[in-house]
């Protein structure tokens, strides 16, 4: 059968350079927007709506569309999307949206079956897609607001966040679940909350005790968050961080980040993706650092570094 004529006919079409024309990338549980001129994107991960599946059975009825494998499975692809097709963008500002509730019953009904084969498997799928967040060499900054539900398997991806801003507000919360206490280990053998207190061990007794969700200010005083801006400097809070991360160097933000990513013990992983791997060859090695208009071939002089703005 002849195949019909169409005007593109002859004509190769370049799929990588069609597909960056695009300013968002959505699915049902993840928005990716992409602010390509100011190099960085809005990540935006939904909680599920309505009741949730309280045993196997009804995870089972659901399959793909159990909303654990669904999201998480949205944003790894979300996350290989950025690191082949977007090299330009260089910070990713986390945010979720939705009943924060939801995400600790779905944890909840996950740590009561962990031993059941789908939910082992579901469960290492999120912490091998959380992995990958890790070891993506892009800056994250994890933003709080009130509709935000960075709640149980959500919080880790405030945890894994280069920064996290979160409003002064008191609709503004976070909250921890079972499964921060160990089912999503980082390369380093460690779970993100013990990385954040590798230095203050007894604090995580205060976070995973009788409280579960903390306000703005709780969470500062824990350590779980970065910055607590009040509403009178939260937007420009926010647009200045984003206006100075991204003018950095990105060969030294990835050096840097991957060294202050993975704290505590050297594990192969760490020694392959994170820091000495990084810290040799972005810091020292690449044209933004030692080429003719890199920063230490001018440091001392008269004239400014200038960086090619590409990340991997």
């Amino acid at each position: 059968m002849e195949s019909e004529t169409t005007p593109t006919q002859g004509i190769k079409l370049n799929p990588l350079k069609f597909e960056t024309r695009r300013a968002s990338r959505n699915y049902r549980y993840v928005k990716l927007t992409l602010n390509r001129e100011q190099r960085y994107a809005d990540l935006t991960i939904h909680a599920p709506k309505g009741a949730q599946p309280a045993n196997v059975e009804q995870i089972q009825e659901l399959g793909d569309a159990c909303w654990p494998l669904q999201a998480y499975r949205e944003l790894d692809d979300a996350l290989l999307h950025l690191r082949v097709n977007e090299p330009l963008i260089g910070l990713l500002c986390v945010r979720t949206e939705g009943d924060a509730q939801n995400v600790l019953a779905i944890d909840q009904t996950l740590a009561a079956n962990r031993d059941h084969w789908l939910v082992r498997e579901i469960l290492l799928h999120m912490a091998r897609v959380l992995r990958r967040l890790d070891l993506t060499a892009k800056s994250f900054f994890a933003i709080v607001e009130p509709g935000s539900c960075f709640a149980g398997n959500l919080l880790e991806l405030l945890l894994a966040s280069d920064r996290s801003y979160m409003l002064q507000d008191p609709k503004a919360a976070i909250a921890v679940s079972e499964l921060n206490a160990g089912a999503f280990p980082m390369s380093n053998g460690l779970t993100r909350m013990q990385s954040r207190f590798l230095a203050e061990p007894d604090q995580l007794d205060e976070v995973f005790g009788d409280k579960q969700t903390f306000d703005t200010e709780e969470a500062e005083e824990l350590g779980l968050i970065t910055f607590a801006p009040d509403d009178l400097d939260w937007e420009d809070e926010i647009r200045v961080a984003i206006e100075e991360r991204t003018s950095l160097s990105p060969d030294a933000l990835t050096g840097m980040e991957a060294s202050l990513r993975f704290a505590g013990p050297e594990t192969m992983d760490t020694k392959i993706y994170g820091r000495l791997t990084a810290w040799q060859n972005w810091i020292f090695q690449r044209p933004n650092a030692v080429g003719p208009n890199g920063a230490l071939t001018n440091y001392g002089k008269p004239t400014k570094a200038q960086f090619d703005y590409k990340r991997t």
